[in-house]
């Protein structure tokens, strides 16, 4: 049975740190300049001291470079990229053609995960970047478990799935919450992350989902956290290559917890299925007592019955 890969975000060097020091296998790091919805903005001098301390701790270093590009981004991509290879990053993530082209284009050889997050639903897509490159699929978080499984045994790339935090429900390039708050009066609002903004039902007053904007636009998040520890053995038996911890809107200290209790699952369901079982309980209490109040678990659409 593989052993498959613990991947987290991080929002500095010293969290990234701290994550591998935690039992990460990888971490997923970027710029909001050329990814969506990084946890925090790494410069170039930044990522080469967490490709450093990676490699020096034997981790990886994934990098996002997933934004969609409009023509006056394309002209920094070609020498962010060559800088990325420089750098030593062990991939990048993109969804956009136009990074594929580029890495052609300059001749790079940096290693490709393909993550389109709306469209990565099917094995014939996948396999589709496969041929053009693509070393890694991220497949969409709408999907349920099952599907994820059958994408797996029909590709011959590794497939990468998130298991815990939150997710990404809508975006538009537009700023929507700045354009409102301009409306009302309020022009010198904050609409960062830091900001700590959400959006509430009215019909339900517990409701809490995050919003903010960056250069990329408005960005709202999910009203709960996945969180698959109990069903780790479905995606370790499925053989799924790499799991996904999402740490945007956590403190370092909530996902050095997090990080360590999924390290002790993984590696001990891997030796021992049945004391996998007897300490589970005991992990989920954990991340029970360390979850932010206003932030409900739950295990997103991973059993939800999808109506087309």
């Amino acid at each position: 049975m593989n052993k498959p890969e613990l991947l987290v975000t991080a929002k500095s060097v010293a969290e990234a740190e701290r994550l591998i020091d935690a039992g990460a296998d990888a971490i997923y790091i970027g710029h909001q300049y050329y990814g969506l919805r990084v946890a925090g903005d790494f410069e170039l001098p930044q990522i080469e001291e967490a490709v450093r301390l990676a490699h020096d701790r034997q981790a990886k270093v994934y990098v996002a470079v997933n934004a969609l590009f409009h023509n006056d981004r394309l002209k920094t991509l070609p020498d962010y990229l060559q800088s990325l290879e420089q750098a030593g990053v062990d991939a990048i993530v993109f969804g956009d053609p136009a990074v594929l082209m580029t890495v052609w284009e300059i001749g790079l050889k940096l290693p490709l995960h393909w993550n389109t997050e709306t469209t990565s639903t099917n094995y014939e897509t996948v396999r589709y970047w496969a041929k053009k490159g693509a070393s890694r699929a991220i497949v969409a978080r709408e999907l349920s478990l099952e599907n994820v499984l059958e994408i797996k045994r029909r590709v011959d790339i590794e497939i990468q799935a998130q298991i815990h935090g939150m997710t990404c429900i809508f975006h538009s390039a537009r700023k929507l919450v700045q354009n409102y708050l301009n409306h009302i009066g309020e022009e010198h609002v904050s609409t960062s992350p830091e900001a700590n903004l959400y959006l509430k039902e009215k019909k339900e007053e517990e409701t809490h989902y995050p919003v903010f904007e960056d250069i990329n636009g408005t960005h709202i998040m999910s009203n709960e956290d996945i969180c698959m520890l109990e069903h780790l053995p479905a995606f370790i038996d499925g053989q799924i290559d790499s799991l996904k911890i999402e740490g945007m809107y956590k403190t370092t200290e909530y996902l050095e917890q997090v990080t360590r209790i999924y390290r002790q699952a993984i590696d001990l369901y891997l030796q021992d299925a049945d004391a996998f079982q007897a300490e589970v309980g005991v992990w989920l209490d954990e991340i029970k007592r360390i979850q932010p109040p206003e932030r409900r678990l739950g295990t997103g659409f991973y059993f939800k019955e999808q109506i087309y």
